[in-house]
């Protein structure tokens, strides 16, 4: 079913309704692989410790290496992919990672590893920019904490499956299989990728989103600095563009904590709890289930009480942070329930500032640059998830869970301090070069 030209009312918002529906499913699930394919080395990482007779700065290594590789990738990415065609981007991205996870499952080598998963990162930062593009040309400023909130819980229903799935694979055919196996799966998603996603409305004959839902800011947005040549654009709307800048500090921040998190939680409870990798992996997917809701309730009431404003809601997200990482640090208690309950706090609170921080840079910036916006913050985003690696693994094997929580306590109070300034932000998209 395609639509090359809407000529009626009736027509368009029959194409609207169609490609708003397919486009969020294959972007929901090709995203949600992706992930995938970007957080097995994580969960197999128990097993390939005991196997390979690698130590833990040697993981911290490939864990910073990945993230300041896929944060730069991002933002080079983002440019690309905001004057291409979002289906090739995506589609053959996801389909070189899945070949990189096949031959990282066949190798053996710190060497190889380092090589393999450097490169897998590139590939990883031609995810996030198509949808950004997609989830701003396809859903207007009224709506599209709501949109962006459902996209974004693929992170966490992949989140939530990976652990469990990566560990039963790795105990049962062995931790090779748990790369293996998701770059097959991502070598045949990315392949339909390629067919199923479009381009913006407009690419289809259809009126821009502002015009068919008749959304006041949305126009403004679509208004902004129209006939500027796109490095204009780079150099007023994102480079010079002073909102953007307080979205990168407060990004790097709730990456520390999100992937401090998410990579060493598992190792935390095997350690210092003494669970066992599956109960482990369980407790950690708490992480995601949480992120699940969080990220639901943090765009819907982002909408809803705020009026499409995202700093209040960041804001509250951000005590919440800080409260949840405290709450796992001190209890005294090895009862799995409650691990679990601070686990799902802590993912419940760290995304919705991880998906709203993402969307306000969209809107703070030029319509046709929501890629390079998004891109450009998730560059500083990652490079907190970079400390988040081997800087972490030293402070871990040096200073202990003391030391490691220490920090990642003192950055979930300092994201709360980096929002105060954007609360009182306008609504306008068009804010960040006034």
């Amino acid at each position: 079913m395609t639509f090359a030209v809407a000529t009626n009312p009736s027509q368009v918002n029959e194409s609207y309704r169609y490609w708003r529906l397919h486009l969020m499913a294959a972007m929901y699930i090709g995203y949600g692989v992706f992930y995938f394919t970007r957080k097995s080395l994580s969960f197999a990482m128990p097993a390939m410790l005991s196997d390979l007779g690698l130590s833990t700065a040697d993981f911290g290594v490939l864990g910073t290496l990945f993230y300041i590789t896929y944060g730069a990738s991002k933002f080079l990415s983002g440019i690309v992919s905001d004057q291409t065609k979002p289906n090739y981007f995506m589609g053959l991205g996801l389909i070189a990672t899945g070949v990189i996870n096949i031959l990282f499952g066949l190798s053996s080598s710190l060497s190889a590893f380092v090589m393999l998963w450097t490169l897998n990162a590139l590939f990883q930062g031609w995810g996030w920019p198509p949808c950004a593009k997609l989830l701003t040309s396809w859903y207007s400023r009224s709506e599209r904490g709501f949109w962006w909130s459902i996209w974004n819980t693929c992170h966490n229903l992949s989140g939530a499956l990976i652990p469990v799935s990566i560990g039963i694979i790795a105990i049962s055919w062995g931790w090779r299989y748990g790369f293996i196996l998701p770059g097959l799966l991502a070598i045949i998603v990315g392949t339909v990728l390629c067919f199923r996603l479009r381009d913006k409305p407009q690419t289809l004959g259809l009126p821009s989103v502002g015009e068919w839902r008749d959304d006041e800011l949305e126009k403004q947005h679509e208004a902004e600095g129209k006939g500027l040549s796109f490095k204009q654009i780079l150099k007023t709307y994102v480079l010079g563009n002073k909102y953007i800048w307080l979205l990168c500090s407060s990004y790097l921040l709730v990456y520390v904590v999100r992937i401090a998190i998410n990579d060493w939680g598992n190792l935390y409870l095997t350690e210092r709890h003494g669970y066992s990798l599956i109960t482990a992996n369980t407790t950690v997917s708490m992480f995601e289930v949480g992120g699940f809701l969080g990220s639901l309730f943090g765009g819907w009431g982002s909408d809803k009480f705020f009026r499409g404003n995202r700093a209040p809601m960041n804001l509250i997200f951000a005590l919440g942070i800080f409260i949840s990482v405290a709450a796992l640090w001190l209890t005294p208690l090895d009862n799995v329930l409650v691990l679990s309950g601070c686990f799902f706090s802590i993912g419940f609170f760290v995304f919705g500032p991880q998906m709203m921080i993402g969307m306000a840079a969209a809107e703070c910036s030029h319509k046709d640059a929501a890629g390079t916006a998004t891109g450009f913050v998730g560059l500083f985003a990652y490079l907190g998830a970079a400390l988040a690696g081997y800087p972490l693994a030293l402070l871990i094997e040096n200073f202990s869970w003391e030391g490691f929580f220490g920090v990642i306590t003192l950055c979930a109070a300092s994201i709360g301090l980096l929002i105060l300034p954007f609360v009182k932000a306008q609504q306008r998209a068009g804010i960040a070069v006034n």
